[in-house]
């Protein structure tokens, strides 16, 4: 068995696409359009989807925001550098909800960005944990 993929819903595929693309530097690795329940699907990721995790973004047609509520954590990105890539994410007009630091209680260094859909996105620095 393995982790294939965590599912966002998004209000506006095309600006999320490029967030995660543009922003994130994922690739896009698949889409697929059901035109009969009117939904798009983006599959993206930083390898490709049979060897790796992927994010897939689903698009309901006419649908342009969803309540989170209070179950959603967050999905988690290992980065090399965190405060060179928060400053990075700044500079692109990201927003940064907790700068980068060590957890509470602990010395994995972390920080929390958003994306367009207010989704959290928590970033950790590869090797501090």
């Amino acid at each position: 068995m393995r982790l294939m993929h965590t599912m966002l819903r998004v209000g506006d595929l095309d600006r999320s696409i490029s967030f995660y693309t543009n922003i994130l530097g994922m690739k896009e690795l698949k889409r697929s359009e059901n035109e009969e329940y009117k939904y798009t699907l983006s599959f993206l990721g930083y390898d490709s989807i049979e060897s790796s995790t992927v994010l897939e973004l689903t698009y309901n047609w006419g649908i342009d925001s969803y309540d989170h509520g209070q179950a959603y954590g967050h999905i988690a990105i290992g980065v090399d550098d965190i405060y060179t890539t928060c400053q990075l994410l700044k500079d692109k007009g990201c927003v940064i909800s907790r700068e980068p630091g060590p957890v509470k209680g602990g010395t994995t260094v972390i920080a929390f960005i958003k994306d367009p859909d207010g989704y959290s996105i928590e970033l950790i620095q590869e090797g501090s944990n």
